[in-house]
């Protein structure tokens, strides 16, 4: 039977109109959504409100070109634009305690992910096993994209190591569960960080004094848009994405030809070198005055971008993939544990603030959506360092997922 709604007009339009009621309904005040989004994720229903329209056959996701002009226009660009405002002056102006922190966390999932696997291949090879897109390591791949970047990591992953939509629409479910059961450890750890902070015994001044700077900096670049910075903030985005994908379409063919055992590597993916060039060319552009453009909504406008692809994803999701896989919880449980110790040692050894720990940790694992709510629960100035430190997690996400992706496919089961 044909889908229903077959234009693409038609059907981006029913997207834009699911993001504004998961947008307006998250951030009511109202008793009943302030009550239903403290269990489910808003995240999880960019997914799941699209994947709806495949499974009773209102869209076929085969047929509507929405994903394939959203993951290779709007996810570049939306990279560019979530790193265009990293001040690295800034973030290392945060204490090398804060970057080691954060750092911290993300060599704890770069090696969580293969760990897991080992671990789990020993008693139940068949829980990380599997072949071609559908092979779990490769599932996994987009969780570590996630969990050191966010969404437009996790995407990127998903194209570079070719993941089956099947294992992806699991892998999404496991994500989001996860990450937002360890935010909930989080947000509880803020509410006593002085007792954590006496078990580290850690030194809490230096945050008072970023606390001040950071708050300087954001009423400096702050200011209302006009027609002609917003024209900047969208030309700055697709114009590196222009670059971005004239370069690819020279790079991947020629390592084709004359380098092709590097297959094994993404780097003969043309889609690979576009996530990368953008990404490096919104870090260039970060050392420049454009970086200036945050104050005008750069990367609102970079996270409107990628939430249209993540709801352009749902439409291929199957929400019930997960029901077949149950083991994957266990992987993600021995990897976030993984991560969790590694956070923990280095914090006790370097004597570092939960809130650095806490921080650091969500930078990585829930980026600019989530990192902010965890350092304002410690107080609500101290929200812009939870972005900044994410903003870097965009920025790292691509390289160190692959690099993860890489090391899980090397211990992975045959």
């Amino acid at each position: 039977m044909s889908p229903f709604f077959t234009n693409d007009a038609v059907i981006l339009g029913i997207l834009l109109l699911i993001l504004a009621f998961i947008f307006q309904t998250s951030g009511s005040s109202n008793p009943f959504w302030k009550k239903f989004y403290t269990y489910i994720p808003a995240l999880l229903l960019c997914y799941f409100i699209p994947s709806l329209l495949h499974t009773f056959n209102l869209v076929d996701p085969e047929k509507t070109k929405l994903y394939f002009v959203s993951s290779r226009y709007l996810l570049p660009a939306s990279l560019v634009l979530l790193t265009l405002s990293i001040d690295l002056k800034k973030v290392i102006g945060l204490g090398p305690k804060a970057l080691i922190m954060f750092f911290s966390a993300t060599v704890g999932i770069i090696i969580g992910g293969p760990l897991a696997i080992l671990i789990i291949s020993t008693f139940a090879p068949e829980i990380v096993g599997g072949q071609g897109p559908d092979a779990i390591w490769r599932g996994l791949t987009t969780i570590a994209g996630s969990w050191i970047g966010g969404g437009a990591n996790q995407t990127a992953m998903k194209e570079v190591f070719e993941v089956g939509d099947n294992i992806f629409s699991a892998m999404i479910t496991v994500d989001v569960l996860v990450a937002n059961f360890w935010m909930a450890f989080l947000l509880y750890g803020a509410g006593v960080s002085k007792q954590l902070d006496k078990w580290l015994k850690s030194d809490t001044s230096a945050i008072e004094e970023v606390q001040k700077k950071v708050e300087a900096y954001r009423a400096s670049i702050a200011r209302i848009p006009t027609l002609s910075d917003l024209t900047n903030v969208i030309a700055v985005g697709f114009g590196v994405t222009a670059v971005a994908h004239y370069f690819a379409d020279l790079i991947a063919p020629w390592i084709s030809l004359h380098a092709p055992h590097l297959k094994m590597y993404s780097l003969t993916s043309n889609f690979f070198w576009i996530v990368v060039i953008a990404t490096t060319g919104g870090l260039i552009l970060s050392f420049t005055r454009l970086r200036l453009l945050e104050g005008v909504g750069a990367s609102r406008i970079g996270s409107f971008l990628l939430y249209v692809l993540v709801a352009s994803i749902g439409l291929k999701m199957n929400v019930l993939a997960i029901v077949e896989r149950p083991g994957l919880f266990l992987v993600a449980g021995i990897w976030m544990l993984t991560h969790v110790i590694v956070l923990l040692v280095v914090g006790k050894l370097i004597k570092a603030p939960f809130f650095f720990i806490a921080v650091g940790s969500q930078a990585n694992i829930g980026g600019a959506a989530s990192a902010p709510i965890v350092a304002s629960a410690f107080h609500p100035s101290l929200a812009p360092i939870g972005v900044l430190l994410a903003v870097l997690g965009y920025a790292l996400g691509t390289y160190c997922a692959w690099i993860c992706g890489i090391l899980m496919s090397i211990v992975a089961p045959a």
